[in-house]
């Protein structure tokens, strides 16, 4: 499954990119997944939104036993 994860966030990274961001995938355990927000989107305000809205949106249209994604 790690694999099929790092497949989508690498989709996923550019846009992060673009706003001096990005996501780094710590672990994929017990179908949670753990990720870190790095540079600007570490300390967004909308990194929240960022999170659920995006990433975990996305990972889980892609991958439906994803339960949800935990910043770390």
């Amino acid at each position: 499954m790690r694999e099929q994860v790092e497949k989508v966030l690498e989709k996923l990274r550019p846009m992060l990119m673009m706003d001096g961001g990005n996501i780094e995938l710590v672990d994929v355990k017990d179908e949670e997944v753990y990720v870190h927000l790095v540079g600007a989107c570490g300390m967004c305000p909308s990194s929240t939104m960022t999170l659920k809205m995006g990433v975990e949106r996305a990972l889980k249209e892609e991958i439906p036993t994803i339960k949800r994604v935990i910043q770390v």
